[in-house]
């Protein structure tokens, strides 16, 4: 849950959500079906690369992107199941402790 708790993190899913609109053309890679190179993740957040890879990693970890390897370059692309999976265990966690006292 902490993951989902961080106010950059949620802005990179939401721009991710609609990346031809929050991001510029890329030289590599769909922007939609290979994700966003993590270079233009960190320039629209403001952040160093090593910031923005350590935000990806993390959700990664989550299951709420999916990366992909293009050259040298990580993209990084939203992974809508895994986002709902994760909404659903929240809202598990939540409604639990609600009814727990």
């Amino acid at each position: 849950m902490r993951v989902f708790a961080n106010r950059r993190r949620l802005q990179i899913l939401s721009w991710l959500a609609d990346p031809r609109a929050n991001f510029p053309p890329q030289k590599d890679g769909d922007l939609v079906t290979d994700g966003v190179c993590l270079v233009f993740i960190a320039q629209k957040a403001g952040i160093s690369q090593p910031s923005a890879s350590k935000h990806m990693e993390l959700l990664l970890g989550a299951g709420a992107v999916v990366a992909t390897p293009i050259g040298r370059w990580t993209f990084y692309r939203r992974d809508e199941d895994g986002i709902a999976g994760a909404a659903v265990r929240i809202a598990a966690t939540l409604t639990k402790g609600a009814t727990d006292g």
